[in-house]
């Protein structure tokens, strides 16, 4: 049994899956019906984790994985860090301009 979750702000989905051995990860996607609940998903080309990591596509599904699909970045966190460095806000790490 493998896990496909799915997540996006107003819904998060996590389908629960019987695959044979040896099936790939994007083939698990697709026959788990995930896009019966979002459409925009296209098993083809989206990223795919396990537990959050990145997988290769070759990655051998084992009893137990939950795979993630990932949906595209709205914004570079490098350039989003940069802008607020820019601005002088503190960050979550304590970055940022002093307070006087």
């Amino acid at each position: 049994m493998i896990e496909i979750a799915y997540a996006t702000p107003e819904l998060q989905k996590i389908i629960e899956c019987r695959v044979d051995p040896g099936i790939s990860p994007r083939e698990a996607v697709r026959q788990s019906g995930i896009r019966q609940y979002f459409a925009e998903i296209d098993p083809d080309t989206c990223d795919l984790g396990v537990f959050g990591k990145s997988i290769a596509e070759d990655y051998n599904l084992v009893d137990g994985d939950r795979i993630e699909i990932y949906r595209p970045l709205i914004a570079d966190p490098k350039e989003v860090r940069r802008q607020r460095a820019a601005k002088g806000l503190k960050t979550k790490k304590g970055g940022g301009a002093a307070k006087e």
